[in-house]
C-alpha cells in the first residue's frame, strides 16, 4: 500500500469514526420504504411466499446492515404490540434488506396483513422499528371465484370479414343487488377482455385506463383487485361495466397487406368475469359474481379498435344504466364465452393510467371548417373534448405526428400496418390493400356525434392514439381553445431516474427520449404507439437499460419476461414479438430480450427468483439456437436495423449469438448449474475462434465490411480475443472521425454498443463529439427538423416510418452512465455495487443525474467553478461505489476539505455508504 493510500484511507477513517461518536448507542439507520413484491402496501397478491424488502437510509458513512426482523400481524393492534402473529422471524443474521421472502403461516385469500422490519447495523446495535406496512392477498385458488364465470353480450362473431367493420356497439352489462347489514370491507375482482370499464351506482371503478395488460390469453389474463368499499351503500347497489374489443376482438384488416391478427392472438366476443366479495361488520360474507343473472345492453360506443380508434353516439346513450332502478325489462341475458381462457392472474405490474394532461399550443384552420390542434408534442394516449352544439352535430377527429406543408393534416407516418390505398390481387382486380371492409386508408380516427341540449364532454374509452396533432372538422362554428386538452398515456411507471446538464441539445435529447418512452409502455414496450404497437424484442433489447435508468421497470419487465415464455412456439422457440402477433424473422437477436432482460433484473433489482422460474424456458430456446447454427456462424435473422451501411447477418448476429451465450452462463452461475454454464462457456469459446478466423483481419483490425456497425459488434460483445481489440478499436475510431466526421451511421443495436464501447476504450470525446452533432445523421438532426420524440430512421420521413419509436433511445443510457456517471458494475446485484464515472472532461461545465435504486437514491452531481470541479456524491445503505475520476496531472483531489488519494495512486476511489463533496483542483 501506498503512503498517498494510507493517508487516504486514514482520512475517510477518521470522518466515519467521529459521526460515529455523535450518534452514541443509536444504529444511526433508519428504515423505511417498506415494500412488498417490490411495490408499496399492494393488494391483490397472489404470490403465497411474498419477498419483502426496504430502504435503509443514515447520516453516518459505512452503515451496513448485519441483521433483520421482520413482523407480519394479522392486524395493526397486534403489530403495534411488537407482535408477529402470523411470522415473526426473529432475528434473522446478515440477511439483505432486499427481497427476504416470508416464511410464517400460510397466507389466505382476500386477507390484509401488516408488516413491520427493523435492523442491527455492523456493530449490533438496533435501529428502531420501521412504519407499519400492509399487503393484502388476491384469490389464491381458481375455485375461490366462488361461481364466477365468464359472460359475453351472446352475439356470434362475424363469417365475413368487412361485416367486422360494421356497427357492433360495445356491450353494456348490469347487476343489481341489494345489501341489507353494515359493511366492513368490499372487494372487487374483475378481468376483461380486451378492456374494461367498470363502475359502482355510477361512479368510475379505479383511475387505471385499457385495463387489463395485454397477455396471451390462453395462457394467463390478469384481473385487478379494487376497493370499493366506499362506493357501496345500504340497500339498493348497481354494478356495471362496459366491454372494448381491444387486443382480443381485433378487426382483420390486413397490416402490409398480408398480416392478419385474428390468425395470430386468441379471439373472442368481448366478455368478463368479475367478482365482488362483500364483508359485513358481523362477520358474514356475500359474493355478487359474474353469471347468467346479469342483464346485457347496447351502449353509445358503436365501434372501437386500438388501432382506428372509435365511433360514439351520444344520441344513444342510456342514463343512469349503472344505477340502481334503471329499467331494464328491455336488455337480455348474457352469453357465456367458451372455456378456453388461461388462467387467472393477478395484476403485478402498474396498470395505464391518464399521466399528464396537455393544453394545445395553437389551434390554425388550414381550410374552412377544419381545424389544427397543436399540442407542441408528440405523445401517446387521447383526448378529452367538451363542446355544446346541436344534436346530430358529427365531428371527426383525425390524428397525426406532422403537418403538411400547406398546415393540414398528415397522418401517413401513423397508419395501421402500412394500409394506404388499393392494390391488384392474382385476378388483376383493384382491392383494398388492407382486406375487404377496411378503410382505404388506416388512420387514426376518433368520431362523435352530439347528444345535443347543452354542455358534453367525451373521451374515448378503448384506444389509444400517437400524435401531435388533432384534426376537428364537423363543428359549426370556431372552436373554443379549452375544447379539446391531450390526455398522455402510458403504463404508469415510477420515476427512478433524473439527468439534465449544461447542454440545452443533451437535455432536449433527453426529453425526447423520456416522451418516446412513455408512449410506448402500454402494457408492453411497443415499437411506435400507433403503426404497430408491438412488443419487438430488438426494441427491447437496445434499450432496456435506458428503460430501467428512467424508471422503475421491475414490475413491466418482469410481466415482459413471462410475456416472452408465453408467446413460445410448440418447441420452445421464443418469437419476435410478445405477445405473438404472427411476426417470426427477426432472430436471435430479437429473441434474445427474454434472457437479457432476466440478467438486468438481477443486476438492478437482484430478482433471483425470476431466474429460477424462466432459465427452463431460456435453457430450451437457445439450445434449439445452437441446433440451427451447428458451425457457430448465424446466418439469418434481422442484425442492425435502420444501420445506414451494410449489415450482413453473419457479422452482427454472430456476436449477438456469442453475448447470448455469456449470458447464458451467468444465469447457469446464478443458480449454481455448473454444467450448463460449462457448456455455455465452451460454446463461446467456439463461437468466438469461428468468428474471428472467419472475420477479422488481424493486419488492419478490420471486421467484417469495415463498418462502424461490424468493428463495434466484435467490440462491445467480447467476441473477439483481447489481443486484436486495439487494432479493431483504431479502424473504428478511424472511420468515425475521418471517414464520417465525427458522425455514427449505425443501427439499432451499433447505436447502443458504440456509446458504451467508445467511452470504455478510451474515446469518451468521439462519443460525446457523435451525439452532439446537429447534422445528419443524428440525434441533434431529430431536434432541429421540430422532432419532440425520437423518430425510427436517422433522416425524416413523412409518409412511412414513426416519428414516436425508441430504438435509438439507448443515448439516455448514455447520459447517466458516461455523463451523470451512474452505472451498476458487471457483477452487481440489485444495485448494491456502483461504477462512477462521471463526464467531467467533456466540455459540459455541469451535470446532474440520480438514480432511485432498490437500495436507496444514488446521486453524482457535478459541475465546474473557475478552477474548481466539485462532485456531490450520494450512495445509499447497502451498496458500495468505485469512483473513477479522469484527472489530468498535477491535480489535487479533496473530500470534505480534506487531500485524498487513490487507490495506489491513481485517481480511483472505493467509497462505502454515505455523502461526499469531492473537490478537484488544478
Amino acid at each position: 500500500m501506498s503512503a498517498g493510500r494510507s493517508t487516504g484511507l486514514l482520512i475517510i477513517s477518521v470522518i466515519i469514526t467521529l459521526t460515529g461518536c455523535a450518534v452514541d448507542n443509536d444504529s444511526g439507520l433508519e428504515v423505511r420504504d417498506l415494500r412488498c413484491e417490490f411495490r408499496e402496501d399492494p393488494v391483490g397478491l397472489d404470490i403465497t411466499q411474498p419477498r419483502l424488502s426496504w430502504i435503509l437510509s443514515s447520516e453516518v458513512r459505512g452503515k451496513k446492515q448485519s441483521a433483520c426482523q421482520v413482523l407480519v400481524a394479522s392486524s395493526l393492534e397486534v403489530l403495534n404490540k411488537n407482535r408477529g402473529d402470523i411470522w415473526n422471524s426473529r432475528k434473522l443474521r446478515g440477511h439483505s434488506s432486499n427481497q427476504l421472502e416470508f416464511n410464517g403461516i400460510s397466507l389466505q385469500s382476500k386477507k390484509a396483513y401488516y408488516w413491520k422490519a427493523r435492523v442491527w447495523d455492523q456493530h449490533g446495535r438496533p435501529a428502531k422499528w420501521s412504519e407499519a406496512a400492509m399487503f393484502e392477498m388476491g384469490l389464491l385458488e381458481a375455485g375461490e371465484w366462488h361461481g364466477a364465470i365468464w359472460i359475453t353480450d351472446g352475439k356470434e362473431v362475424p363469417v365475413r370479414a368487412e361485416d367486422f367493420y360494421l356497427e357492433d356497439p360495445a356491450p353494456l352489462f348490469r347487476k343489481e343487488f341489494k345489501t341489507g347489514k353494515e359493511i366492513a370491507k368490499a372487494r372487487l375482482y374483475i378481468s376483461g377482455l380486451g378492456y374494461y370499464e367498470a363502475s359502482l351506482n355510477g361512479k368510475k371503478i379505479g383511475d387505471e385506463v385499457l385495463d387489463p395488460p395485454w397477455t396471451n390469453y390462453t395462457e394467463k389474463i390478469y384481473y385487478a383487485t379494487h376497493d370499493v368499499t366506499g362506493l357501496l351503500k345500504q340497500g339498493e347497489n348497481c354494478l356495471g361495466i362496459t366491454l372494448g374489443n381491444g387486443w382480443y376482438n381485433p378487426l382483420p384488416i390486413l397490416m402490409w397487406g398480408r398480416r392478419n391478427l385474428r390468425e395470430s392472438l386468441p379471439t373472442g366476443r368481448p366478455t368478463l368475469i368479475c367478482q365482488l366479495h362483500l364483508e359485513y361488520l358481523d362477520g358474514s360474507t356475500e359474493y355478487v359474481v359474474s353469471d347468467g343473472n346479469w342483464k346485457v345492453g347496447e351502449g353509445p360506443l358503436l365501434r372501437n379498435n386500438v388501432f382506428l380508434g372509435e365511433v360514439y353516439d351520444a344520441r344513444r346513450e342510456q342514463p343512469g344504466w349503472d344505477l340502481p332502478g334503471f329499467p331494464d325489462t328491455s336488455w337480455r341475458a348474457p352469453g357465456f364465452a367458451p372455456g378456453r381462457h388461461g388462467r387467472l392472474a393477478a395484476r403485478d405490474m402498474p396498470p395505464i393510467r391518464i399521466t399528464k394532461v396537455i393544453d394545445p399550443v395553437r389551434i390554425t384552420e388550414p381550410e374552412a371548417g377544419t381545424w389544427i390542434f397543436d399540442f407542441g408534442q408528440n405523445f401517446a394516449g387521447g383526448i378529452r373534448m367538451h363542446l355544446d352544439v346541436p344534436s346530430d352535430t358529427r365531428i371527426t377527429l383525425r390524428y397525426g405526428e406532422l403537418l403538411n406543408p400547406d398546415g393540414s393534416l398528415n397522418p401517413m407516418t401513423s397508419v395501421c400496418g402500412q394500409v394506404k390505398g388499393m392494390r391488384e390481387n392474382e385476378s388483376g382486380e383493384r382491392v383494398l390493400t388492407g382486406g375487404p371492409g377496411s378503410p382505404e386508408i388506416a388512420w387514426q380516427e376518433d368520431v362523435y356525434i352530439a347528444r345535443g341540449g347543452g354542455q358534453e364532454s367525451w373521451t374515448p374509452k378503448f384506444t389509444f392514439h400517437g400524435f401531435r396533432y388533432v384534426e376537428v372538422s364537423g363543428l359549426p362554428g370556431r372552436p373554443d381553445p379549452g375544447m379539446i386538452e391531450g390526455l398522455r398515456m402510458s403504463t404508469d411507471i415510477r420515476t427512478a431516474g433524473r439527468f439534465q446538464c449544461s447542454d440545452t441539445l443533451f437535455n432536449r435529447i433527453q426529453s425526447m427520449c423520456d416522451w418516446t418512452f412513455r408512449s410506448n409502455l402500454f402494457s408492453v414496450q411497443s415499437d411506435c404507439p400507433h403503426r404497430e404497437k408491438f412488443g419487438y424484442g430488438g426494441d427491447i433489447a437496445a434499450t432496456s437499460e435506458a428503460f430501467i435508468m428512467n424508471y422503475d421497470m421491475h414490475g413491466f419487465y418482469a410481466k415482459t419476461v413471462r410475456d416472452w415464455k408465453e408467446a413460445s412456439l410448440e418447441d420452445g422457440m421464443f418469437t419476435d414479438t410478445a405477445p405473438f402477433v404472427g411476426i417470426q424473422y427477426c432472430g436471435p437477436a430479437w429473441a434474445m430480450a427474454h434472457p437479457l432482460l432476466l440478467l438486468q433484473l438481477y443486476t438492478y433489482y437482484g430478482d433471483k427468483r425470476l431466474i429460477e422460474e424462466q432459465y427452463p424456458a431460456a435453457k430450451k430456446w437457445f439450445d434449439l439456437v445452437i441446433r440451427d447454427n451447428p458451425f457457430f456462424i448465424v446466418s439469418e435473422g434481422l442484425s442492425d436495423h435502420e444501420g445506414l451501411t451494410e449489415r450482413p447477418e453473419e457479422v452482427m448476429i454472430t456476436p449477438l449469438f456469442y453475448q447470448s451465450a455469456c449470458i447464458m452462463e451467468k444465469l447457469a452461475g446464478i443458480l449454481e448449474l455448473e454444467e450448463d454454464a460449462g457448456k455455455y462457456r465452451d460454446l463461446a469459446s467456439d463461437i468466438s475462434a469461428a468468428f474471428t478466423g472467419q472475420f477479422l483481419d488481424e493486419e488492419t483490425g478490420k471486421v467484417g465490411p469495415g463498418t462502424q456497425g461490424s468493428q463495434v459488434f466484435a467490440l462491445n460483445t467480447g467476441i473477439l480475443p483481447e489481443e486484436f481489440h486495439g487494432k479493431v478499436l483504431e479502424y473504428l475510431v478511424s472511420d468515425i472521425l475521418n471517414e464520417n466526421k465525427g458522425h455514427l451511421n449505425t443501427g439499432i443495436f451499433g447505436t447502443k454498443f458504440l456509446l458504451e464501447t467508445l467511452p470504455q476504450k478510451g474515446y469518451a470525446d468521439a462519443a460525446f463529439g457523435m451525439v452532439s452533432q446537429k447534422d445528419f445523421p443524428g440525434w441533434g438532426h431529430m431536434v432541429l427538423n421540430g422532432a419532440t420524440t425520437l423518430w425510427e430512421t436517422w433522416a425524416f420521413s413523412d409518409n412511412i416510418y414513426s416519428h414516436n419509436h425508441p430504438m435509438f433511445g439507448s443515448v439516455s443510457q448514455w447520459f447517466y452512465h458516461w455523463i451523470g456517471g451512474i452505472r451498476p458494475a458487471p457483477d452487481a446485484v440489485g444495485f448494491n455495487r456502483i461504477i462512477l464515472n462521471p463526464g467531467i472532461n467533456s466540455p459540459l461545465s455541469w451535470a446532474k443525474s440520480s438514480y432511485h435504486s432498490i437500495r436507496g437514491e444514488i446521486i453524482c452531481n457535478w459541475e465546474k467553478t473557475g478552477e474548481e470541479i466539485r462532485l456531490n456524491i450520494q450512495i445509499p445503505v447497502g451498496a458500495t461505489a468505485i469512483l473513477h475520476l479522469p484527472l489530468l496531472e498535477k491535480q489535487d483531489v479533496l473530500e470534505s476539505g480534506n487531500p485524498v488519494e487513490g487507490e495506489e495512486g491513481k485517481p480511483v476511489f472505493n467509497l462505502v455508504s454515505g455523502s461526499y463533496l469531492f473537490t478537484i483542483r488544478n
